[in-house]
């Protein structure tokens, strides 16, 4: 039997571990609005977003979760990498064989979700795609990576139309291979959010005016991409590739979206990270807790939609059906809930911890220490 003060020891590390010095409260607050965001945009059958009627705000949540989850992604590679000083010589080889390893089994979960018939467009395997593609840009200073993405940002949504409509997807096993690739979220334009959460993860993202500058640029590019976006629709109209290029509709990849909900990412990434400096960061503490393991909140929400859905309706990709069932607000509850209860008793997130441990069998540990995660 442990001692006494064995046992008063382990919560007091469990807590350390979740809310000490050498964890960012508030990028563990934006992913947990962004796992709860994705799961409102899968569940909730939403009104088209109009400024003046409160009831549409809900909208805010379809196509700027997934992007938010992509810039955090960034910062999250930058924070295992060495932070604002990034991993260099053998530190670097092996961090880079780590990523290349763990965007493998995002990649593996990722297509596993995808066989179980949800009718979601699951994100992982383009996830894991943007895993791989950081390696080249680790070693990258905040400018270099800020300035990178902008080019990207305002480059590919010009393109993205023509990689559309290559025969390839509409071909015998293209619906399979957009589905493998994540295509929905299209890692050419997708890069760019990658690489603005990697410029953000490389500052220090501890200071206050680091914190408020994020929320004030991101708060410019969330204006200038929207309203880019409708400046320009009375011009395009009836030019379907402009019209396609221009807008700012989630899930379009449009330049209005890029730089509009990439801005809104950024901006609520510096915000979450100033709210965390307030009380507010222990009323946070059930939406951090989901935000310290996503990829577990993000997986089981699809499997209890899978198992719902087949319980009840027989079929796992009806989703008017399982929308009727009204399972967000059950599912968010028994989330928020379960992901509080296993960081104060258990620690880190199942599957975080099942994929650490296999990329730590096949690579070797972290480059980074621990309390940078």
């Amino acid at each position: 039997m442990a001692s006494a003060p064995e046992l008063t020891s382990r919560p007091r590390r469990l807590w350390t571990r979740f809310d000490g010095p050498g964890r960012l409260a508030g990028v563990d607050l934006a992913r947990g609005l962004a796992v709860v965001g994705m799961l409102a945009a899968h569940l909730l059958d939403t009104e088209d977003f109009v400024a003046g009627d409160p009831s549409s705000w809900l909208d805010i949540v379809n196509g700027r979760s997934s992007i938010l989850f992509a810039v955090l992604a960034g910062v999250s590679i930058s924070l295992v990498t060495g932070g604002t000083r990034p991993v260099e010589g053998y530190r670097r080889t092996r961090a880079s064989a780590r990523l290349a390893m763990r965007g493998a089994l995002l990649w593996v979960i990722g297509i596993l979700l995808v066989m179980t018939g949800v009718p979601v467009y699951v994100i992982l395997p383009a996830y894991a795609l943007l895993f791989v593609l950081s390696l080249p840009f680790l070693g990258m200073r905040p400018r270099a990576l800020f300035l990178t993405a902008g080019a990207l940002a305002l480059v590919m949504p010009w393109i993205q139309p023509v990689l559309d409509a290559a025969p390839i997807w509409s071909g015998r096993g293209g619906d399979e291979l957009a589905a493998a690739l994540g295509w929905h979220y299209p890692f050419p334009v997708w890069i760019a959010f990658l690489l603005a959460g990697m410029g953000l993860g490389r500052l220090d993202l501890r200071l206050l005016p680091e914190q408020a500058l994020i929320v004030l640029s991101g708060s410019a590019l969330t204006l200038a991409g929207y309203g880019l976006a409708l400046a320009t629709a009375p011009l395009v109209a009836g030019n379907a590739y402009l019209s396609t290029v221009l807008t700012a509709e989630d899930h379009s990849a449009g330049l209005g979206e890029v730089i509009g909900s990439g801005g809104f990412a950024i901006a609520v990434i510096g915000l979450c990270l100033l709210l965390c400096r307030t009380p507010l960061r222990w009323v946070a503490v059930p939406l951090r807790a989901v935000g310290s393991m996503p990829l577990t909140a993000y997986v089981v929400q699809l499997l209890v939609w899978a198992v719902v859905a087949l319980a009840v309706l027989g079929d796992t990709s009806d989703l008017w059906g399982i929308r009727a069932l009204e399972l967000f607000g059950p599912l968010t509850l028994g989330l928020i809930v379960g992901c509080t209860a296993w960081v104060l008793t258990v620690g880190r997130g199942p599957l975080e911890a099942l994929v650490d441990a296999i990329v730590r069998l096949v690579v070797g540990r972290d480059a980074a220490a621990p309390s940078e995660r």
